[in-house]
């Protein structure tokens, strides 16, 4: 497992946010993490990143405590909510990411990886918080392509994307996936799960109510789609 959560728990004052967690994500594969608003979706994200602490249970990233720097060497994050620093341009802020992930990119590669996404290099030279909230996103979501870390781990990554940036993202993930990336996701959006995930999980209540396939989950609910199936999961609907 590159991903293994056994048993985390975390709490905030009197609120268990995670309660128990189990949650394992194999090399290669693309995992949705599913969840309504304020289901510790984000809280588990940073608690394997170890961006905040867990009350208790076990995390391992590619076998290592998620403790130990070691452990995060591979890893590309994009939180859910983006601010790259302001005082940047944009094609300062992808320069500045590319050295620190330590990548040997060549500049042909850069710009079609930019390309690809569609960002308007114009617009680059521009301070970023001159651009708009799909600008920024566009511009995180570069940087964890340009990372060439073998696990991206990534909140709501498509976040304030119109529908052509969205499926453009959609095409740079496939291309990472063929060449052996895993990636880890959040999304409210469960067509989007249906459609790229190997591996989801439900989130709910504080506790992982399904893991499995998305076709697992369909036929496990009695459903046609992830959304009816969802629905069906977080009101107890189990089926025989």
């Amino acid at each position: 497992m590159i991903i293994d959560c056994q048993k985390v728990v975390k709490r905030y004052t009197q609120k268990t946010v995670l309660d128990n967690v189990d949650l394992h994500v194999k090399q290669g594969d693309f995992f949705g993490l599913v969840g309504m608003n304020g289901s510790g979706k984000s809280t588990l994200i940073k608690a394997i990143l170890d961006l905040i602490g867990i009350d208790s249970g076990k995390i391992l990233i590619n076998n290592i405590s998620h403790r130990q720097v070691e452990a995060r060497l591979n890893v590309a994050y994009l939180p859910d909510r983006f601010y790259p620093p302001a005082h940047l341009r944009g094609i300062d802020f992808i320069q500045y990411m590319v050295r620190l992930h330590g990548t040997k990119n060549t500049q042909q590669h850069v710009d079609t990886v930019l390309d690809d996404l569609d960002l308007d290099k114009s617009m680059l030279q521009e301070s970023v918080n001159k651009l708009s909230k799909g600008m920024t996103q566009k511009l995180g979501l570069a940087s964890c392509l340009l990372s060439n870390k073998s696990l991206l781990i990534l909140d709501e990554p498509m976040s304030g994307l119109d529908p052509h940036a969205r499926v453009l993202f959609k095409q740079q993930l496939k291309k990472i996936k063929q060449q052996g990336a895993t990636v880890f996701f959040s999304s409210h959006v469960l067509a989007d799960v249906e459609e790229m995930a190997d591996t989801m999980a439900v989130l709910h209540n504080s506790q992982i109510y399904f893991s499995g396939s998305p076709d697992t989950f369909k036929q496990h609910y009695q459903s046609d789609n992830v959304e009816q199936a969802y629905m069906k999961c977080i009101k107890g609907e189990v089926q025989a």
